[in-house]
Parts: C-alpha cells; structure tokens; sequence
C-alpha cells in the first residue's frame, strides 16, 4: 500500500465537526494559527489580490501550502475548515476525488512537473485565506487541485458566495483496486442521462444542440462568464415527471454546499424563475459516448462534459452569474463603505 494511499486514508478518517459547531471564522484562524510563520505567509493574501480570481482545475503548480507541507494538526485544520464550507456530500466528494490521484498514479500517469514533483498527487491540493477571517468584514478562501476548484467568500460569519465550484472525476468510473466500481460523480451522470433518454423525439429536437459533444466546458476558467446562449428545452416543455427528474439533476449540484447556502442560491434560481431554465444536451446519450449537458437559468449556469478518455472523464462546474467570487456583494459593501 502507498504512502499516499496511507496518508490519504488518515485525511479521510479525520474528525470533521459539524459545520453548526463552530464558527467559520474559527476555523480559518485555527489554521492560519497551526501554520508556521512562514507557511502562514505563503497561505494569507489580502482580499483584493488578483490571485483570488485565479480559477484553475487542471494539474498545475499553485500558490498556498498543500498537505506535503502540513503536519497531522495542520492537515486536520485545514479539512475542519473545508468541512464547515460544504455539505457532507461536498466534503466527501473532495476526498474521493483527492485518492482518484492515486488511480492515475497506478495507471501509469507518472508525469512530472518542471521541479521534478509528481503531477499525480493526492496531497498536491492548496488551501489558501484571503483577507483577515472577521466576523464584521469580508474575507475568502480555497481549496484547489487537480478537478477541485472551491472558491468561498464569508461575511457576517456565514457563506455569501461559494462560486465557482468545479468537481472533475478521472476515471469516470474506477477500474482497478482497490477502487473498483467508484464513480464519484454518479448521479451527475446517471440522472442526466436518464432525464435525456425519456425526452420524446420532438422534445430531443429542442433538447440536444449537437450530436457531437463539444470538448470541454464552454465557460473553461474564465474568472468572469456572461450568459450563454440558452439552448436546449424549456423546463416549461417538459412532463411533470421529467421537471421532477430535472430538478433531482439540479438539487445534486445545490446539495455539495452548507446549508445554509444551499438554500440561499436554491431561493435565488426560483426567483429567477424556473420556467426560465433550460435543459441543453449534446452527443450520445449513453454512457461511454461523449456528451455534454448544461442546465441554465438567468443567473445560473452548470456544466457537465465525459468526452475525454473514451467518455470516461467527468467535469462539473457551478458558476452564478451574479455573484462568482462574491463580485456583486463586494461591490456593494465597497460602495457603501465609501459613502459612509
């Protein structure tokens, strides 16, 4: 068993307290406080530095500490912080897509980076603070790797914006143990092929925009995205059975967030009007064929693309088109501030 996998087990089996348990703001001075005075140094930017916006998901050298830098205290910081920002399924589907690094790895994926690290690592993830953590001022923070981009900004001791978020998974669904089977991203896919394969032909015909799948998200790490052109079919145009299977598809990506959260962005899609969202779909319709999907609302867009690696490559991404990276609450805050 490798060192990794080893490491990777004591992440995953450390105590998480529920997020209701302590403040937010707690967390991220605990870990800021485990840290060095170096470490603290290379994890802490203001709030207005650029490197806020600096949204990648794809292996790549990054700013801020990772967990080969950390001790056990510092690892357990670190997770209790990210264990209070999402929900026990987001939590869970971070760690899973963290060991998926050790699949790669045992497959063959061995590349380095210029440094001569591995690119396939499953500790290579960064958790960096921006701002001072306040219980009166904004601030953020992230926690980034490979397929993990979770960007959080916190204001008054609780979320104000959790966007963008992206969750990859490679494999799609794992071959080999001892992970045999595992597909972290399961309903993702699964419920969305299904709400695509009980679309009668003339609703297809609204629905699917292309046979081939694109390749990739359209909205990539554009740190701002504007409306995309709301292709596919209304959810006014659906069945009563398929609005039901098409909202199940959207409550999996608001259920990776806190609760309370959760329900601040679920009361805000509904104001912007569910019948205003739609359901856009192209390539195969089977698993193994290559295929996108996009469901978007007047303030919303979610991504899913599986066409790499024989359709068995997954991307999620979750942007809010009002608020990504807390754009419209600071602006507000800034405004006000300088009025006063």
């Amino acid at each position: 068993m490798s060192k990794h996998y080893l490491l990777l087990i004591t992440l995953n089996c450390l105590l998480i307290v529920p997020a209701g348990a302590q403040d937010l703001v707690d967390r991220a001075h605990a870990f800021l406080n485990s840290l060095s005075p170096e470490l603290q140094r290379e994890a802490q930017f203001s709030i207005e530095d650029d490197e806020r916006k600096n949204f990648h998901f794809i292996p790549k050298m990054r700013k801020g500490p990772n967990f080969h830098d950390m001790g056990p205290d510092q690892k357990k910081a670190a997770l209790a912080l990210l264990g209070a920002s999402l929900s026990d399924q987001g939590y869970q589907k971070s760690i899973e897509i963290m060991e998926l690094e050790n699949v790669l790895l045992s497959m063959g994926q061995d590349y380095k980076f210029p440094d001569g690290s591995p690119v396939r690592d499953p500790l290579r993830y960064h958790l960096t603070v921006f701002g001072e953590p306040s219980r009166e001022a904004p601030w953020g923070w992230r926690f980034e790797g490979h397929h993990i981009s979770l960007n959080f900004t916190s204001h008054s001791g609780k979320v104000i914006s959790s966007t963008p978020s992206f969750f990859g998974s490679n494999p799609g669904i794992v071959s080999i143990e001892p992970y045999t089977g595992r597909q972290v991203l399961k309903k993702e896919s699964t419920l969305a092929l299904d709400l695509v394969n009980s679309l009668s032909d003339t609703q297809l015909g609204q629905a699917r925009f292309s046979e081939t799948a694109p390749r990739g998200i359209f909205t990539g790490i554009e740190r701002e995205v504007a409306l995309l052109e709301p292709m596919g079919i209304s959810y006014t145009a659906l069945t009563h059975g398929q609005q039901e299977a098409f909202m199940d598809l959207l409550e999996v990506y608001i259920g990776n967030y806190i609760f309370d959260f959760a329900e601040v962005l679920r009361r805000k899609i509904m104001e912007a009007g569910v019948d205003k969202l739609h359901f856009a779909w192209a390539g195969g319709m089977k698993w193994g064929q290559p295929h996108y999907y996009r469901i978007q609302g007047p303030m919303l867009i979610i991504e899913y693309d599986n066409t790499q690696d024989d359709a068995n490559h997954v991307h999620t991404v979750v942007r809010d088109l009002t608020n990504d990276f807390a754009e419209d609450f600071l602006r507000e805050h800034y405004e006000k501030e300088h009025k006063n």
